[in-house]
């Protein structure tokens, strides 16, 4: 009797553990959209991860502000804001980073990586009125 109690426990231990969510799923800007006639659209990878632990490697954007709750991770150092300019188109290789607390901006010459949740659809950030339709939010910011 006790080896079966034992071996419910067990069970039930193994099953809600294996919900626990392995390593971060590596995504790279490449990864993120598919080039239409009707201009980019959201890929599956992209589309399949919504809501999932994600990590991408980058630079940071320079930011709008020095102390900052969301930037914007670059495939390369970018010397300027990104979306300082009215008529640039958006580029494809660029994706917000969230963050809970502000933090002081890092050096845009220097890679990072960052993993967090990633989330799709538009967004409105309330205090700037920057629109985003795919962000990371992050958990862990690594340099």
């Amino acid at each position: 009797m006790k080896s079966k109690v034992l071996s419910f426990l067990l069970l039930i231990f193994s099953i809600c553990f294996s919900s626990v969510r392995a390593d971060p799923v590596p995504l790279s800007y490449r990864e993120m959209y598919n080039v239409t006639s009707r201009g980019l659209q959201f890929s599956n990878k992209l589309n399949s991860l919504k809501g999932q632990q994600v990590k991408m490697l980058g630079f940071m954007a320079p930011p709008l502000t020095p102390t900052i709750n969301f930037f914007v991770l670059a495939e390369e150092p970018m010397a300027i804001c990104p979306f300082c300019s009215t008529d640039a188109d958006w580029p494809d290789n660029i994706i917000v980073v969230k963050l809970d607390k502000p933090v002081v901006a890092l050096p845009f010459d220097r890679p990072i990586t960052v993993e967090g949740t990633l989330e799709i659809g538009s967004e409105v950030d309330v205090e700037t009125g920057f629109v985003s339709q795919v962000r990371i939010r992050a958990k862990k910011i690594r340099e």
